[in-house]
Parts: structure tokens; sequence; C-alpha cells
């Protein structure tokens, strides 16, 4: 009995190359390896199949009765591996990605370069998973998560986008109810907003002049979305940290007020973070160039 097992499935590729190809040196040649080495694996073919395919000579190779029924199977199977490279490396991405990313994200830096990919690309369709909280892209099956902080997990690889410092921001309104702060004391007593992710009980630490400043807001409001946080703030309800680029078209229409401006976080760094670089399809590295070319959070 004939055992087949999946190495037989690449001698077979192999033997139907040295045929096509009308020697081991021409063969060796196509496949970037070496004339003894090709010998070699059709030897393994015929030791496996139990019979002779070829008859060797120094001028000329020579298919056997059973070689040529051999020969008809084993381009069938080199067509297939023909068709499908065709279809991998389609000159035209294809296909569909799936992107993940915080709903601040999605509405002030994604959602505006929708339609650029769309005509960059028709062939790529999104799918848009929004959440303020982090996602498995392994268990989930995510190709691309933008991210905000820096990603320590080892099996993801992460290219920087985008590095910024949160800021402090209030609206008229509250600023005309409380007037503007002058002294630490005078912040801390306003009613606070604030991004559980990045307060500490309720606390806050920002930099002035490279020096820690802990600040220790007598009230505050929290939520667990940025998104959110910049609408509380934008209504009047609190001061809080943001990102100047979130937040750079309300400030621009007088909705929001940057105030203590010697006050500043650590630096922030936006991510494009992604399982692996090995084997990227065409259509996930597509998308990740154009993240990448766009500079999303600047312009």
């Amino acid at each position: 009995m004939i055992t087949i097992n999946h190495n037989s499935l690449k001698l077979l590729a192999i033997f139907a190359t040295v045929i096509d190809s009308g020697s081991f040196a021409a063969a060796a040649r196509r496949l970037h390896s070496s004339r003894s080495r090709i010998s070699e694996q059709v030897s393994q073919l015929e030791s496996q199949l139990n019979v002779r395919l070829l008859q060797r000579s120094t001028r000329q190779l020579k298919l056997t009765q059973e070689g040529e029924k051999v020969l008809q199977h084993a381009r069938q199977l080199n067509g297939i591996l023909q068709h499908i490279e065709a279809q991998l490396t389609d000159p035209e991405p294809s296909g569909r990605v799936t992107l993940t990313m915080n709903h601040d994200i999605a509405h002030k830096f994604i959602l505006p370069k929708l339609d650029k990919l769309s005509q960059r690309y028709p062939q790529i369709s999104l799918d848009l998973i929004v959440d303020d909280d982090p996602l498995d892209l392994i268990e989930q099956q995510i190709d691309l998560a933008i991210r905000i902080g820096f990603v320590r997990d080892e099996s993801l690889v992460a290219r920087i986008l985008h590095q910024e410092r949160f800021a402090l921001f209030a609206s008229p309104a509250l600023l005309e109810q409380y007037g503007m702060p002058n002294s630490l004391n005078e912040l801390e007593a306003m009613p606070w907003l604030e991004l559980k992710q990045t307060a500490e009980q309720g606390a806050q630490i920002l930099y002035c002049n490279d020096e820690p400043v802990l600040l220790r807001p007598q009230r505050h409001h929290s939520c667990n979305s940025p998104y959110l946080l910049q609408q509380m703030v934008a209504c009047g309800l609190g001061v809080a940290t943001l990102l100047p680029s979130t937040v750079r078209q309300e400030v621009e229409q007088g909705k929001l007020i940057r105030i203590f401006e010697q006050l500043h976080s650590e630096p922030l760094v936006f991510s494009l973070v992604y399982p692996s670089r090995r084997q990227v399809p065409q259509r996930t590295r597509a998308v990740i160039d154009f993240l990448l070319s766009e500079s999303l959070f600047t312009s």
C-alpha cells in the first residue's frame, strides 16, 4: 500500500516542474534550489510510490509509462497552486478587513477618511468594531486595532501613528459660572470630569516643567468613554483632561477653552496594532499602509 502524505504533494509539484522545465538544472533554477536537491526529491517521490517515473541519461529525461500517468495528476496540482498564487497576489486588494478602535477615534479620525479609503481600494470592505475597552485581536479574529498607550503584548505588532499629551479644558459656560482658575486650589475646587482609564482613585497626575503635580478634585463625575467625556465637558459639566487633537474642532468653534496651559500629561502614544508581521494579507497590508500614510491625528 502506498503511503501519501502532505510532503508527497510538494514532491509531485516538483516532479511536474522538472518535466515542464526539461531538466533537473532548469527546474532547480525555477525553484531556487540545487540540481542535486531536485533530483533527490524526485527519487524520494519514486520511493514513496514504489515506481520509476523517469529514465535518466546525461542528455535527456524520458518518462516511464508510470511517470506519464503520475504527470497528468501532478500537472493538475501545479495548476491548482498557480491558481491559488494568482488569487492571493491579485493586483487589486480585495476582501474584508476588521478594524477596532474606541468611539473617540472612530468619530473624529476614521470616519472622515472612509470615503478616501473606499475610493483608493473599492474592493476592500471594512468591519468597524467600536469599543472603548481593548479587545483581544487574536481571540476575536480582528485584523487591526488603533490603541492609545504603549502596547505591552509581545505577540502584537505596534506601529506608532501619533504622540501627544493630555491638556486641561473647560467650557465657556463653566468658566463664566466659576471664573477662570488662577491657582491649583481654585482648579481643584471646580467640578471635574474624569476618564476612568487615566484617573487614579479620583486624583490626576499632571506635569509642569517636567515636575509632577498631584491634583485631588473635591468633586467629580467619571466615565469610561473619551467621546462621551468630551461631550460632557462641552455641556459645562466640569473640567477635564482631553487630548487636544480630539477637540480641535470644538476649540475652533469656541465650545471649549484650554486652561492652565502649563499643565499637561506625560506623552501618550497612538498605535496601529495587528497580530503578526508574517504573511499579512494583501487587503490588510493595504489598510495598514493607508492609515500610516494619512497623518490621521495631525490633518
